[in-house]
């Protein structure tokens, strides 16, 4: 099987290499992807750089190129929830694009002809986090995610992305990653690690906890590498 493995900055991979440590750098569509040999399995991992379509291009990449079965993305987001907190871990159940706005005609924020406003999980891979944060003691939040191409640092814009999209995080990746497997029929699974408040303050938050915040990120998903494997058996 292959699995990729995916974040949008380098911070947010650099855990994940340093762990496997032994790995292949092949460069591809101006973008390095580091190909792990693990248990009779192979890795693909990548940063994917900051947007939504790098994002997409990155997806796409590891699936067609890499031919990854499943993918994995690893991260940070901001909070726009209170129910949220720096360093707490949440899964993505459902994802929405914040930014996308054709409402003059009509539609829904969110929604372009065709689509839909959010994009699901893969339950089953929600289910197998489930059952790693059971085993580790972790409390793992379920949220509906925001994607935009806008670092959200104002209360209003945060407040009106809560209440439009019932999202609890956001961030700039995680929709174009979904809408992008959704369409191809591969499984993912999206966790965010929480950097910062999405606030006036969320410069300096995320200066200093996006190092951290992506460590606990990536500790996790090597524990469901770990799963995912052992249910392919």
């Amino acid at each position: 099987m292959n699995i990729a493995i995916m974040g949008a900055m380098p911070e947010e991979i650099e855990p994940l290499l340093d762990y496997y440590g032994k790995y292949e750098t092949i460069e591809y569509a101006k973008n390095n992807f580091y190909l792990v040999d693990y248990k009779g399995h192979r890795l693909v991992i990548a940063y994917s750089k900051i947007g939504k379509v790098y994002a997409t291009i990155t997806a796409l990449t590891m699936i067609k190129k890499f031919k990854c079965q499943k993918l994995l993305f690893s991260g940070v987001a901001g909070a726009i929830s209170d129910d949220l907190g720096i360093g707490d871990l949440t899964v993505a159940t459902k994802l929405s694009q914040h930014d996308l706005d054709i409402t003059a005609f009509g539609h829904p924020y969110g929604f372009v002809p065709e689509g839909s406003v959010y994009e699901e999980s893969n339950g089953e891979l929600i289910g197998f986090a489930k059952e790693i944060a059971e085993q580790k003691g972790i409390k793992l939040k379920e949220s509906i995610i925001a994607t935009g191409d806008q670092f959200i640092c104002d209360q209003d814009k945060k407040e009106w992305i809560g209440k439009t999209f019932k999202a609890s995080a956001v961030e700039m990746e995680g929709a174009a990653v979904a809408l992008t497997c959704n369409a191809v029929g591969i499984p993912f699974f999206i966790l965010r690690s929480i950097s910062d408040a999405a606030d006036m303050d969320a410069s300096f938050d995320f200066d200093e906890f996006l190092k951290s915040s992506s460590k606990r990120s990536a500790d996790f998903m090597i524990s469901m590498v770990e799963k995912i494997i052992d249910n392919a058996k």
